[in-house]
């Protein structure tokens, strides 16, 4: 059991750490992700510099490498507080990841995939929540990291206060802490609903 406590965050780190987009995006069109666009290694960055096909396989590894060492987690009967920390570790991985020089994308889809694998109603809420946010605010990045912080307070108030709860909390610090690290002064467009912009960034 105690082996365990420290053997979950540590897959969860190596997993959130495969740079599946930066992979991706190498293969199909030879360039680094990182240097155009948002520079993010993420889902939406993905689609701008390779399209939608290499974008739609990235969201769905990135969501994967959420859910299976989650999963893997509950499924050994890990408390809930081993639970919050792999998920931390999984997101931490994605946002600093060892195999590609600590420099990441933002987490949104290996937090989807998190949610999937301990409560597919909390995955919606907060699908729901994140949705509402960027429309709201039209900015990825800082619509982004409001619902991460919101989702915990939803779940409570709709009674989801098991492990979800905990997921939740737990990687709405890491996304917040990444968002305040590396975004909070820069002003680019990502999503769908902006893509047509330029990266003023840059």
């Amino acid at each position: 059991m105690q082996l365990a406590i420290f053997l979950f965050p540590f897959l969860g780190y190596l997993f959130g750490s495969l740079p599946f987009a930066l992979w991706i995006t190498r293969l199909v069109k030879g360039t680094d992700i990182r240097d155009a666009g948002s520079g993010h290694v993420t889902t939406t960055n993905t689609i701008r510099q390779a399209g939608w096909l290499p974008g739609i396989l990235v969201a769905i590894l990135d969501i994967s490498k959420g859910f299976v060492p989650t999963y893997l987690a509950l499924n050994a009967g890990m408390p809930n507080w081993v639970l919050a920390l792999t998920a931390a570790a999984i997101v931490m991985g994605h946002c600093w990841p060892i195999f590609a020089g600590f420099r990441g994308g933002m987490g949104l889809a290996t937090t989807a995939g998190i949610l999937l694998a301990v409560s597919p109603l909390g995955f919606l809420v907060a699908f729901a929540i994140l949705l509402l946010c960027v429309l709201l605010i039209r900015h990825a990045a800082r619509g982004a990291v409001v619902a991460a912080l919101l989702a915990p307070f939803v779940f409570w108030v709709l009674g989801l206060r098991g492990p979800e709860l905990w997921v939740g909390a737990a990687a709405a610090l890491v996304l917040a802490a990444r968002f305040y690290l590396e975004d909070w002064n820069r002003r680019y467009r990502e999503l769908w609903l902006d893509r047509d912009h330029e990266d003023q960034s840059k």
